[in-house]
């Protein structure tokens, strides 16, 4: 993989981060998504999504970790900090990272990713006539070496290397 000028390897580690966050959640019985939050390269805060044990339809992953994130900040907003997403940001969860600063979003899996597992936000952007060409902030999905049938199927999960 070749990074661009604004990426960097401790952007693909924060990104596996928040796709390990994803899955664990998914076998604990929630629905497979996690979020960091991350300023200079350093983890501010995490949020996996609680829809499911919450009856919260606000409770998504990048949701919980803006919402850990500016309290322990004691700051609404998130300028100078990165977002690290499993999938790609909802309309809801990319409304209020714009709407908080965010400087820029990094993804593991798109919508035509999630799509085969029921998990696309494609038709919300559409219903709610919401382009995503070109996006409100800086987007860039990232390779972790995890895929989507892995995180959204039945693929086998990779093993931890011990040591």
């Amino acid at each position: 993989m070749t990074l661009t000028p604004a990426t960097s390897t401790s952007d693909i580690a924060l990104l596996r981060r928040a796709v390990d966050l994803a899955h664990a959640n998914r076998m604990q019985g929630g629905r497979p998504f996690g979020a960091v939050i991350a300023r200079d390269g350093r983890q501010l805060a995490t949020g996996v999504n609680e829809t499911h044990q919450t009856c919260d339809p606000s409770a998504h992953a990048e949701m919980q970790a803006l919402r850990e994130a500016t309290r322990a900040r004691r700051d609404a907003s998130l300028a100078g900090c990165s977002v690290y997403a499993s999938g790609h940001p909802c309309p809801m969860c990319l409304a209020a990272l714009v709407m908080a600063g965010a400087e820029r979003v990094f993804f593991a899996f798109d919508n035509r990713d999630a799509a085969p597992y029921g998990l696309s936000s494609e038709g919300t952007y559409q219903r709610l006539r919401l382009p995503l060409d070109p996006p409100p902030l800086l987007m860039e999905r990232l390779d972790t070496g995890i895929s989507a049938a892995q995180l959204y199927g039945d693929a086998p999960w990779p093993e931890t290397p011990r040591g």
